[in-house]
């Protein structure tokens, strides 16, 4: 039986309901997993572990009681410090909210609470997702970076400290560091999941991220956090389905598209190398791989999409940075001064 923090989501969630694992000795296992290891990783920022141990405890009571459950009762879940969460400090790797303690849960917190899931604590983020890079390490070795903007709920995940946490997207900031940091990052479709409630950057391309070690657990927790909400005018009102029943009803290989045409002429003899090997493997392994040529309009969406980050930024930052723009991190501040200009 594997230990504790080795547990996914989906196998803790089932033990939990059978009673042969408590939520207890789960959150004091992963408690325990990141006293070992966040000395040198610098994945969490604010964790309350009387809380935790509390919420713990209270999951417990009701899986005793015989209380209806959650999709991830007693499963702990990671925050990306941009989640606004009732009494806890909420600083978006900033000094500008270094004191920022909110009044409310977003939405896809109290979707989680509601769920059964308990808040482990808050994972670094770069300042406000943005570009200037956070303390936190690859697990995988030290010296690499996680990546960013979702670095410390990715690194969390995969050095075993969470079985899931929270990021958001912008430009790349789940996927990138859920690549570099060997685990499975989910952006859904914009919309599916609210952002109320979570700190915007650009509030016309933002997404809540879902970062798990499983495709299994990636689709589990889209299914807990979708769901159109009036608080977010860009929420997506379409039904919500069974996402982790869809993946069981088309288990089949997968499909795979290979994108050659620009990454091949920008990334390194190596990593280009690297890439078509594991293209292979997986053409080795069943997979169907595919390669997918890129619309013309690929050549300038970048700028595009830099230009509308960088304006919607300054415009969310606007009181602060005209007071406080020394407080601001030199990257972040370089965009919103950029955005001022458009």
């Amino acid at each position: 039986m594997p230990e504790l923090h080795e547990l996914s989501v989906a196998e803790a969630a089932a033990q939990i309901r059978e009673g042969t694992v408590s939520p207890v000795a789960l959150a004091e296992a992963l408690l325990a997993r990141i006293d070992a290891l966040d000395g040198d990783l610098q994945a969490w920022v604010t964790i309350d572990r009387d809380a935790v141990l509390s919420a713990a405890q209270q999951r417990e009571a009701e899986v005793q009681r015989g209380d209806s459950l959650g999709l991830i009762h007693g499963v702990p879940v990671g925050l990306k410090d941009i989640f606004y969460t009732q009494g806890m400090l909420t600083a978006c790797g900033s000094k500008v909210y270094a004191d920022f303690v909110p009044e409310f849960d977003a939405t896809s917190v109290a979707k989680i609470k509601a769920a059964g899931g308990i808040i482990l604590g808050k994972a670094v983020t770069t300042e406000f997702a943005s570009s200037d890079p956070s303390p936190t390490r690859n697990p995988w070795n030290l010296e690499h970076t996680p990546g960013g903007s979702s670095s410390g709920s990715s690194a969390a995940v995969a050095a075993r400290m969470v079985p899931a946490a929270l990021g958001s997207q912008t430009g790349g900031s789940t996927c990138r560091p859920a690549a570099y940091n060997g685990i499975v990052g989910v952006k859904a479709t914009y919309g599916r999941i609210s952002r109320y409630g979570v700190a915007p950057l650009s509030w016309s391309l933002d997404h809540v991220g879902i970062l798990t070690r499983t495709v299994a657990d990636g689709a589990l927790m889209l299914t807990v956090l979708s769901g159109a909400d009036d608080h977010d005018p860009g929420s997506l009102r379409e039904p919500v389905p069974d996402f982790s029943a869809q993946m069981a009803e088309h288990d089949r290989p997968p499909r795979i598209g290979l994108v050659r045409q620009y990454y091949q002429d920008y990334a390194t003899p190596e990593m280009w190398a690297h890439t078509e090997a594991v293209a292979n493997l997986l053409a080795e392994a069943g997979a169907e791989v595919e390669e997918i040529p890129l619309p013309d309009s690929f050549a300038v969406v970048h700028s595009f999409q830099r230009i509308v980050s960088n304006v919607e930024c300054a415009g969310v930052h606007q009181v602060n940075h005209s007071v406080r723009a020394a407080d601001y991190g030199p990257r972040i501040r370089a965009g919103m001064e950029m955005g001022h200009d458009h």
